[in-house]
Order: structure tokens, then C-alpha cells, then sequence
């Protein structure tokens, strides 16, 4: 007892902590100042959207499969993903521009922890068994993950653009604008370019005075300029930093790719794709392509 008279919960080791009174307890485990009624106030599920959310899943396959959830769930939190992703690598670019190298770093380590996210999800798919997968494929018709423009967007912010595949979205105004305007400005990797020049360091006219709507192609004279970097990464550190930070962003990719590819050879081998690709062998190709190709030759030339 109190000296008031009032009780406290005791246990083994004797009174709750604080010595709370059984009056004070909240009731059934909620605390006295947690909200309960949101007719007049915004709740989680509002400001999330969740109703829109949670109703965007739409099977196709008659009988409804079990499995055709996963499937969509996986990729439509994967464009969610993409969505903050292109978000992110904008904010990147946008900060070189204006030669803010921490806030770009910054946001470049988000990327690649969105990276690793979206390649670890790639674990929850390969549980879909080519049986389990069958029983739905052809409810996809010809829809593909080939056809997210949102990727699409990614690719050419990185550096892998390719003008006819606004082709593809001419039927979605919002979409081929967004990949319009991403086709028609600076790169990631041009503006650190870019930023690289104001800071004295040569980058040959072809880069600098190239045609930005062009994939990004290999320039040896690039090697040059970071071959000098390397060598003194105490005296180069942000334009050093920043080099390894690119290269940490393409390793995240490629990983992201790779371990698309063994997903999709697990479940349907060297099928063709719902969208007229050629399913892994188109998907082993991508490997191939680098965005930043000079950062990875300089290692050769360093001694």
C-alpha cells in the first residue's frame, strides 16, 4: 500500500517498476495516451493509402492459383522500390551538379542499400517452382517486367540510353514524358563528369560536348583522368570517394541483375519472356553493360 492508501502491482522482486499504481495501468495493455478513434483525425491507413494499396492486387488466373499473389506482391513492391531508386539517383545527380559531393554520396548510399533490397527480394520469387509458375504464366499474356518504365528510367539516368524504347510507352503519356525528359538531360555520370572539370581535371570534348540522348561509350582518355585520381586519393579525396561510390552502385546493379537471371533459369529455364524477349539469354547480355566503364579499367592501369 501507498501512503494514500492506494495498491501497487508487486511481484516477485515487489512493486512494478516506478511503483505505478493498478489505476494508472493501462487497460488491456494500451497506454492511456495512445489514439484510438480517427474519425476526425488521419490514421496510418490514411496517410499510407493502404486501402488503395491493398486492393491493387488483381489475379488473373481462373481458378485463382495460390502462388499469383507472390507474384505480384513481388513486383509491385519491387516498382515501389524502383520508384525511391530513381527518386534517389536524381537527388544524386542534382547534388554533383551543384557540386554538393556529400549530399550526392549520401544519397548514392541509399541507392545501394535499395539495391541490395531489391536482389534479396529475388530470394522470396525463387520459391515460386516451375509448376507453381505454370499454373499462372499465361494469365500474364504479353505483360513483362521488360515494360517497366520505371527500370527504364533507372537505366538511363545511369547511362544505358536507347531512344527506341520510348517506343514502347507511347501508349502511357505520363511515362514516355518521364523517360523524355530523363533521355534528353545529363546522366548521373555526366554531371559527375562535369563536376570533375570545374575541379581542374581534364575530360576530353568528346564527353563534355557529347549528345546526352546517347548511351555513354567508352573513352580512354577518361582512364587517364582517374588513373591521377587513384594515384593521390588523399589529395583527390571527394572526386576519389565519389569514383568509388559509382562503383559501389554498379557492383549493387549487376548483383541485382545476376541473381534475376538465376531466378528467372529457375523457373523457366531458356523460355522466352511474355514480352518477346528471349528470356535468359537477353538477361545474360545485360550483364555485359557497364555505366561507368572507365572506373573499372583503371584498375588495370594502376601500378
Amino acid at each position: 500500500m501507498t501512503e494514500d492508501g492506494s495498491a501497487v502491482v508487486a511481484g516477485a522482486g515487489g512493486p512494478a517498476a516506478g511503483g505505478q499504481r493498478v489505476e494508472d495501468q493501462p487497460a488491456h495493455g494500451i497506454e492511456a495516451g495512445i489514439r484510438l478513434d480517427f474519425r476526425e483525425e488521419m490514421s496510418y491507413g490514411d496517410y499510407l493509402h493502404l486501402d488503395e494499396l491493398l486492393s491493387a492486387q488483381h489475379p488473373r488466373s481462373r481458378p485463382v492459383a495460390h502462388d499469383e499473389l507472390l507474384f505480384i506482391i513481388q513486383h509491385q513492391t519491387s516498382e515501389l522500390w524502383l520508384k525511391l531508386l530513381l527518386h534517389e539517383l536524381v537527388g544524386a545527380r542534382d547534388g554533383l551538379r551543384v557540386d554538393d559531393v556529400g549530399l550526392a554520396l549520401k544519397r548514392l548510399a541509399r541507392v545501394k542499400n535499395i539495391l541490395h533490397t531489391l536482389t534479396d527480394q529475388w530470394a522470396i520469387l525463387a520459391t515460386l517452382t516451375p509448376s507453381e509458375y505454370l499454373g499462372f504464366r499465361d494469365s500474364l499474356a504479353s505483360s513483362s517486367g521488360f515494360q517497366s518504365f520505371q527500370y527504364r528510367a533507372v537505366e538511363f539516368t545511369l547511362g544505358n540510353k536507347n531512344a527506341g524504347m520510348l517506343q514502347m510507352f507511347e501508349q502511357d503519356p505520363a511515362a514516355h514524358a518521364v523517360l523524355t525528359e530523363l533521355l534528353n538531360a545529363p546522366t548521373l555520370y555526366d554531371e559527375f563528369l562535369a563536376y570533375l572539370v570545374r575541379q581542374g581535371h581534364p575530360i576530353p570534348a568528346s564527353v563534355t560536348e557529347r549528345d546526352v540522348t546517347e548511351a555513354h561509350t567508352f573513352t580512354p582518355g577518361l582512364v587517364d583522368t582517374f588513373k591521377v585520381i587513384y594515384d593521390a586519393p588523399a589529395e583527390f579525396w571527394s572526386a576519389y570517394e565519389t569514383c568509388e561510390a559509382l562503383v559501389d552502385v554498379e557492383d549493387a546493379f549487376q548483383f541485382w541483375r545476376f541473381r534475376h537471371l538465376k531466378t528467372v533459369v529457375r523457373m523457366i529455364g531458356n523460355k522466352t519472356g511474355t514480352g518477346g524477349s528471349s528470356g535468359a539469354s537477353f538477361l545474360r547480355k545485360a550483364l555485359d553493360r557497364t555505366f561507368f566503364p572507365e572506373l573499372y579499367s583503371v584498375r588495370t592501369a594502376l601500378d
